[in-house]
Formats: C-alpha cells, sequence, structure tokens
C-alpha cells in the first residue's frame, strides 16, 4: 500500500471509530506506531481536525465530512450482523474487503451511532467449533474471474488426494455442504467441473479471455444436476 492510499484508509479508520489508538492504526496497517505518528501529522496539516485524549487515543472532529450515505440503525446493525458472519464463511482476502466496507459505511454514521455499531459489533460473535468451515484464500480471485471472463490455472487436489494441474473457465460460485464450490470449465476433461474452493493448492490467472464461447448459466448448470 502507498502512502496516499494508506492516508485514505487511515482517515476513513478515524471517521468509522469515536477512538482509535496509534497501535491499532499500526497493527491494522502493518505499520511502524512511528509511521502513524507521521501520517497522522500530515493529516492534520492539510486540515484534517484530528484530537487526541490521553487513555482513549484519535478522533476526527464530527461534521468533518458529510455523510456519503444515510442508514437507518436497522439497516447499519444488519450489516454488522452480515460481517460477523463473514467470519466463518468468508476467506482472508474477502474479510478484508469486508472489514474496509464496513468502515467506510460506519464512517458516515452520527457519533451516537457509531458507538451504538461498535457495542453491537463487541456483542455478536462467531463460535468456531473444531469442526469449523476451512476457506482457502481464493475467493477474491476466483471473483475477479468470473467477472472479467480469465482463465484460471489451479493445482487441485481431489478427493483422492491426487494433485492435477487444470486450466479452467469460472462460470460461478456456489455453498452447499458447508463449503464453496467454484463451477467452472475444465480443459483437462472438456466438461463442467465442480471445484472445492478448500482444496484448490495454488492458483493463477493466466490473464487469458475465455476460449469457450457460450458457457452454462452457473444458475442452468445447477438446475442440470437438480434432475439427475
Amino acid at each position: 500500500m502507498n502512502r496516499i492510499d494508506r492516508l485514505v484508509a487511515i482517515l476513513t479508520t478515524l471517521q468509522s471509530k469515536k477512538n482509535i489508538t496509534a497501535k491499532f492504526i499500526a497493527d491494522k496497517y502493518k505499520i511502524s506506531e512511528r509511521t502513524v505518528y507521521r501520517d497522522l501529522k500530515a493529516l492534520g496539516e492539510i486540515g484534517v481536525p484530528i484530537s487526541f485524549e490521553s487513555h482513549k487515543g484519535y478522533s476526527i472532529l464530527q461534521g468533518f465530512f458529510l455523510p456519503p450515505i444515510s442508514l437507518t440503525s436497522e439497516e447499519a446493525n444488519s450489516l454488522i450482523l452480515i460481517s460477523t458472519l463473514s467470519e466463518k464463511f468468508a476467506d482472508k482476502t474477502t474479510k478484508t474487503h469486508i472489514e474496509n466496507a464496513i468502515s467506510k459505511i460506519t464512517a458516515s454514521l452520527r457519533a451516537d451511532k457509531k458507538e451504538e455499531v461498535g457495542f453491537l459489533q463487541s456483542q455478536i460473535k462467531i463460535y468456531n467449533s473444531p469442526n469449523t468451515l476451512e476457506v482457502s484464500n481464493y475467493l477474491t480471485e476466483t471473483q475477479k474471474a468470473i467477472i472479467t471472463k480469465q482463465i484460471l490455472k489451479i493445482v487441485y487436489i481431489n478427493n483422492k488426494e491426487e494433485k492435477s494441474i487444470r486450466e479452467i473457465e469460472p462460470i460461478g460460485l456456489t455453498f452447499y455442504s458447508n463449503q464453496w464450490h467454484l463451477i467452472a470449465w475444465c480443459w483437462k476433461r472438456n466438461a463442467y467441473r465442480d471445484f472445492k474452493i478448500k482444496k484448490i493448492n495454488h492458483l493463477e490467472n493466466l490473464i487469458e479471455p475465455f476460449r469457450k464461447s457460450n458457457h452454462l448459466d452457473v444458475n442452468d448448470y445447477i438446475k442440470s444436476l437438480e434432475q439427475k
């Protein structure tokens, strides 16, 4: 992350909570506290009204930015619930995107609503049992390939623990049997295949457009399975 992006990210984080410590910012963006102090000073120099309270941390004076959106308490609480569920059903990269999105949304709330949201977040927990769903870190990459219609090269391990290299054209994602599945055309098998995300050992986007035209819609593919 370059410095400009980091300054914007820190500013968004400051807006999303009432008080934030330098350590929290340092841990979140994997930088030193010394760098945090420099970044906060830079934000202050360009006119961002940052205040500091001993034993509490840093904050931005309310009203500095006009809220880009307006949410009701119920809407904000619903988003917090969904973001909490991501702890179990999303991979690390997706969780990061969700956390950043929630921070941007929370930044638009009034100070009293931010306190309510912060309290609710602290009171909703997902119990992770020993059989908790394991997800690899490829959900974001597969989503992008589905949208851009680009070929993926994967190393896949089947149920017999046999490893194979495949070039696939992903058409959709589905969730069942407590795990994510990627539906894709497999050039090794010349047919559509259902790949368990957690069984993908390695993934590379070849940045090449699909070679096959007229792919099935993922909904039609799933319906075809239901008819068998």
